[in-house]
């Protein structure tokens, strides 16, 4: 099974970060970096971004 590339990391502040776990940054989606997110949006946002990954890899996303 492919290796996910995002998971979710709470902050200081309680909120929380959707990160690339390659370069330990926030991922980004349209520019914009996944931060200062509710637990349930991240979490979300951290399922949508590995099942696209994994589709990009396979080749499954045209």
């Amino acid at each position: 099974m492919p290796e996910n590339r995002y998971n979710l990391r709470q902050e200081d502040d309680g909120t929380w970060t959707v990160f690339d776990i390659f370069t330990g940054l926030p991922a980004e989606v349209n520019e914009v970096e996944q931060a200062g997110l509710e637990m349930e949006q991240a979490d979300d946002l951290v399922d949508l971004l590995n099942l696209l990954y994994i589709k990009r890899r396979s080749g499954s996303v045209h």
